[in-house]
């Protein structure tokens, strides 16, 4: 109940009269929230006999009136640390997430004192008179817990260490020359084992699909989330309204008869980072270029493939969907499964294989469809040099550029600077 309590107030569209808060959660954000803090309290709860090797509090005594109490966050900060090794980015994110529910005035945990009545000792961890402080002031009892979780987040902040880089699995991409025609190599490998669509519909239609779900990647840049949203208007149909598309915070794939092409309108609010400097409240409309068969390919999918992957089942609208079988009806692909779609096909048409020489790229390792966000910024950079322009490829901002891919640029940067010098003594 405290959790459903919590997400209510982070996610409602308006407070609840008299109390204050300082940012929203969207979809996604309190799922993420509500697992991070579900593992926190699971690994209270475990056996320490366990392999959790948790700490063993009785079910009965989880309540979030715990988190104010800063011996828990040491203790969970430390079990975190012993199984990993090291700290990384994540301890640091938790702290933030307590940090802000013990705010003064807009905090959730600050405004509820109620919490500490669910509170009992816990041996190592709480003691019978830091619960009776916390129940005689509980504001003073936040402010303590705000300042310990402020100075532990510097702390951490300055040893850790990342715990899976994930440029890894494209190192090879982004240290080519030219890390955007590097992968298109992955869409040519397709478009060479396309299989004949009389004699396999089916998996030529999937053939399609996984070109589509590249070169859209490729042209748009969007997170996963945004791309595997993405609904479809067909040719000849009425397209959804922007009122409706704001609603439902998705985007579409519609014609443009003024454009003579294939336009994408997406809403700012669909976006993750809505409130950001780039969109200005106002949406995202891209006009696909007709490069390569793109067209196509792309109106063979809308009108045929798509029906052969559908099977009869019901439409979820979306542009990409499953291919239906006997074992699952449900067409519409989630988070996992558009991730493992994606890797599906990096592992088929991307990675080289020695032995039966297919694959289009050496080194290659598999990956999901953020991955591709990383290649459009990064070859931006090393042609331009430019935080700016790299941004506006990957719906963000230059500060977000600048402190995700600073590391690509700095030998680009003296190679882009020698190119206008050398200029001069080509002259000569």
């Amino acid at each position: 109940m405290e959790m459903a309590n919590l997400v209510r107030f982070k996610t409602a569209t308006l407070t609840t009269l008299g109390f204050q808060r300082n940012g929203v959660w969207g979809e996604e954000t309190a799922s993420q929230k509500i697992e991070h803090l579900g593992l926190m309290f699971g690994a209270l709860a475990a056996s320490p006999k366990s392999a959790v090797k948790g700490y063993g509090v009785p079910l009965g005594q989880l309540t979030f009136g715990l988190l104010v109490f800063p011996g828990i966050w040491d203790w969970y900060l430390q079990w975190r640390e012993r199984r990993r090794g090291f700290y990384t980015k994540w301890e640091e994110d938790m702290l933030s997430v307590l940090l802000g529910m013990v705010r003064p005035d807009t905090g959730w945990i600050w405004q509820h004192p109620e919490l500490v009545g669910n509170v009992k000792p816990i041996p190592g961890l709480i003691t019978s008179a830091e619960i009776a402080f916390a129940r005689k002031n509980w504001h003073a009892a936040c402010d303590v817990c705000f300042k310990h979780a402020s100075q532990r987040s510097r702390e951490i902040q300055r040893v850790a260490r990342i715990h899976r880089d994930p440029f890894e699995p494209i190192m090879c991409i982004l240290e080519a020359e030219s890390p955007l025609a590097e992968y298109r190599k992955i869409t040519d490998e397709i478009l060479k084992r396309m299989p004949d669509e009389r004699r396999y519909p089916r998996a030529a239609a999937e053939a399609v699909r996984s070109f589509l779900m590249l070169r859209l990647g490729l042209h748009l840049g969007l997170r996963q989330k945004n791309l595997r949203q993405l609904l479809v208007c067909p040719r000849g149909h009425f397209p959804t309204s922007e009122r409706r598309l704001e609603d439902t915070k998705r985007g579409e794939i519609r014609w443009s008869e003024r454009d003579r092409g294939w336009g994408v309108l997406i809403p700012s609010n669909a976006f993750k980072n809505a409130n950001s400097s780039f969109f200005g409240s106002k949406p995202f409309r891209l006009i696909l270029p007709d490069l390569q068969d793109l067209y196509t390919y792309l109106n063979a999918y809308i009108e045929r493939h798509r029906g052969v992957l559908l099977a009869g089942a019901e439409d979820p609208g979306t542009l990409f969907v499953k291919t239906v079988k006997t074992t699952s009806k449900d067409a519409s692909y989630n988070q996992t499964s558009f991730y493992e779609a994606w890797r599906l096909v990096i592992q088929r048409y991307g990675i080289y294989n020695p032995y039966t020489g297919r694959g289009a790229i050496k080194g290659l390792l598999p990956h999901g469809p953020h991955n591709v966000r990383d290649v459009l910024a990064t070859h931006i950079l090393k042609l331009t040099g430019s935080y700016e322009q790299a941004s506006y490829a990957i719906q963000d901002t230059p500060e977000m550029v600048v402190n995700h891919y600073g590391r690509f640029l700095p030998q680009d940067k003296a190679a882009l600077a020698a190119r206008i010098l050398n200029k001069v003594w080509e002259a000569a």
